[in-house]
């Protein structure tokens, strides 16, 4: 390593104003910075916020604790592609035909979202980023493992020009540029984001031999089509839920894979347990609420299994506590994350053409964040100068 710093620093003067290339300035820093911790100091004179938690180990720390569920996304890809053809691949069978799956999604990810970010780096002659490294690596983990990888291109590129860069780049956003990357694809290509044949790698594919009796839906898609509880725990048992033995987008399967993630993202700092912990609560309070006084079949599922269906975990970890798009006050943080634990379960029960709410309950709490925000700092003004009056 010695010697790639020493090199590094032989060749950055030409990078900087009056070498060879200073118009790729911000290009080498992203390198740099990538491969090591920047060695610059804060100002001894001013008021500046000292921390050694930056944007790059918070986004590390991102990475990390969605690792557990990636890793797990991939063996069940291999899984459920065995289970369709009924070949018996064992677990390292499994695991890099899902790795073969997987990959090339993330690359394309990476590839088309960097390329925007250095572009914009580049024209606004500022330094690339880090935010977009755990952006490229959850836009893959929440779509259809055969969604083509043209589209996941398309919907990158969009995410990151009509979700980042038109505000300003990171930390500008109104809403998660990676939930709106799904978006664009639920809206705009719905044939590849929904139905039986979309969450099992090779399903839709003519040449493969599939074993009779083999459904590639999700337990949503079943419920959603008039399927009871009782007849789904008779394919899908309580403990495949939770482990995450189900068909479904990658990285959202498996409930406790994302809750190591979640322990992870809490121990460090990263999430707002805050947003976790009520909107599991608003879940529960709705389903309960619908288990009493709906009568459709949909509402009639117990309220706790929305908790192991779908995306609702995988929202809520990684998605929801975003701390660009999230509430930013304490008491804030209940609200938003009860509500949207609420519009998901309504959006998912109530509307039959959407089977899974967490994406459009995150979204709309997205943009309402700051209304949230501005409400509760203004009834803490309220509260304080009531008090003065008083005294």
């Amino acid at each position: 390593m010695k010697a790639l710093r020493k090199y590094l620093d032989k060749i950055k003067p030409n990078f900087e104003e009056g070498g060879k290339h200073p118009g790729l300035k911000s290009t080498f820093e992203a390198f740099e910075s990538f491969l090591f911790v920047p060695n610059g100091t804060t100002a001894a004179k001013g008021a500046h916020i000292r921390d050694s938690v930056d944007l790059k180990r918070t986004i590390t720390m991102v990475i990390i604790a969605l690792i557990p569920a990636l890793l797990f996304g991939m063996w069940n890809v291999g899984y459920f592609h065995h289970k369709m053809t009924g070949e018996e691949a064992g677990l390292f069978g499994n695991f890099f035909y899902g790795l073969g799956q997987v990959l090339p999604i993330i690359a394309v990810s990476y590839i088309s979202g960097l390329f925007l970010e250095f572009l914009f780096a580049q024209i606004r002659k500022e330094q690339v980023n880090e935010g977009f490294l755990a952006t490229g690596l959850l836009i893959p983990m929440i779509v259809p493992v055969d969604c083509p990888l043209w589209m996941v291109a398309v919907a990158t590129m969009f995410a990151v020009l009509i979700g980042k860069e038109v505000f300003g780049g990171t930390g500008m956003n109104i809403v998660n540029p990676a939930l709106l990357a799904r978006a664009f694809l639920f809206f705009a290509y719905p044939a590849k984001m929904s139905g039986d044949q979309v969450w099992v790698a090779g399903f839709g594919d003519k040449d493969v031999t599939k074993i009779d009796g083999f459904s590639g839906a999700t337990p949503l898609g079943e419920l959603a089509h008039g399927t009871t509880f009782d007849q789904l725990t008779s394919q899908y048992s309580i403990c495949d839920m939770f482990m995450g033995y189900i068909p479904g987008s990658i990285g959202e399967t498996s409930t406790l894979c994302i809750l190591i993630g979640a322990v992870i993202l809490i121990w460090t700092g990263v999430a707002s347990w805050k947003i976790m912990c009520s909107g599991v609560l608003g879940v529960l309070c709705m389903g309960l609420l619908l288990n009493t006084f709906g009568e459709a079949a949909y509402t009639q599922i117990p309220f706790w299994s929305h908790l192991l269906l779908g995306g609702f975990a995988f929202g809520i970890v990684f998605m929801a506590t975003d701390p660009v798009t999230a509430a930013q006050t304490e008491t804030g943080k209940w609200i938003y994350g009860f509500l949207i634990g609420i519009v998901a379960i309504l959006v998912r029960v109530v509307n039959p053409a959407f089977p899974e709410g967490v994406m459009l309950a995150i979204l709309l709490m997205n943009v309402c964040a700051p209304l949230i925000d501005h409400i509760v700092i203004r009834q803490n003004v309220k509260r304080r100068l009531s008090r003065v009056k008083n005294k």
